[in-house]
């Protein structure tokens, strides 16, 4: 039987035409909608205000910046990367106090604390989720972990470089770079950190504009984050598909492919046709 729906009393009572059936639309109190929204609201005024300058200062400790031995000012990073060499920084930073992530632990539990939930409850639910999401972490501690490997090992200046002997198409893989880089990092600032510099020191290299070639990195990287491991594995996990974390990589993988050969062809047009649109 086919059921339609109409609205004859708006926010009271909707009738269904063709059933026996009539559901009455709820109205919630403004306290209870209030209390459904507290999750965000806690986040968002812990987040500001753990964010503003004084109090990010009070909250940040150089006691737990602590230079990773044998490593720290060990590689030198050498034009064209730079103008001249300089030793590279490998500091252990603990300061996890000030962590936007930190933040939004602490609202969980005043959260559940808010909506009635026992401590006991909350405790027991987080070790649930840490035992759900081990894997998962772990993953995308190895791929973080990947990220650093290749920025002090070279391999990603070696790559960069590389791209640069693409010449009047550089801006094309110069938007792929960034792509790569979130598909590695898992997050779009991490391409930036990663290659960001490089892209400027490229482009003036190559006559670009660097301004275009650092948001060519950042808008491709945005079309790498679908098939970055940190993605796929919250995907994953969020949805209950363990274990369909390959499965989930080839389905995104053409789509992100497509996606940042597009960008990066506005880029091109932006280079050599549109040049005025471009902030000097």
């Amino acid at each position: 039987m086919v059921c339609f729906l109409k609205v004859w009393k708006p926010a009271t009572v909707l009738e269904v035409q063709g059933c026996d059936a009539k559901l009455a639309a709820k109205r919630h109190s403004s306290a209870a909608v209030l209390k459904a929204w507290s999750p965000f609201v806690f986040a968002s005024v812990l987040i500001f205000l753990c964010g503003l300058p004084a109090v990010k200062s009070y909250l940040t400790l150089p006691a737990l910046k602590v230079p990773m031995p044998g490593l720290n000012n060990a590689v030198l990073r050498m034009p064209p990367v730079v103008l001249q060499p300089t030793p590279k920084d490998a500091i252990i930073d603990l300061n996890v106090i000030s962590l936007p992530g930190t933040d939004v632990f602490i609202v969980a539990f005043l959260s559940a604390l808010a909506l009635g939930m026992p401590a006991s409850r909350a405790v027991a639910l987080l070790w649930r989720t840490f035992r759900q999401l081990f894997s998962s972490v772990m993953a995308i501690i190895l791929m973080v972990g990947l990220a650093y490997v290749a920025g002090y090992s070279g391999m990603d200046t070696i790559l960069g470089l590389s791209l640069t002997h693409t010449g009047w198409f550089y801006p094309l893989f110069g938007t792929l770079l960034g792509w790569l880089g979130v598909a590695l990092t898992g997050t779009d600032a991490g391409s930036n950190a990663l290659f960001g510099n490089l892209q400027r020191v490229t482009a003036e290299q190559l006559h670009l504009s660097p301004i275009l070639m650092a948001s060519a990195n950042s808008t491709g990287g945005v079309m790498g984050k679908m098939i970055s491991a940190p993605s796929i594995v919250v995907a994953s996990t969020s949805t209950n598909q363990q274990g369909q974390e390959a499965a989930i990589f080839k389905a995104v993988l053409k789509h992100s492919v497509i996606l940042a050969t597009l960008v990066g062809l506005l880029v091109l047009l932006y280079a050599y046709v549109l040049t005025w649109a471009v902030p000097k």
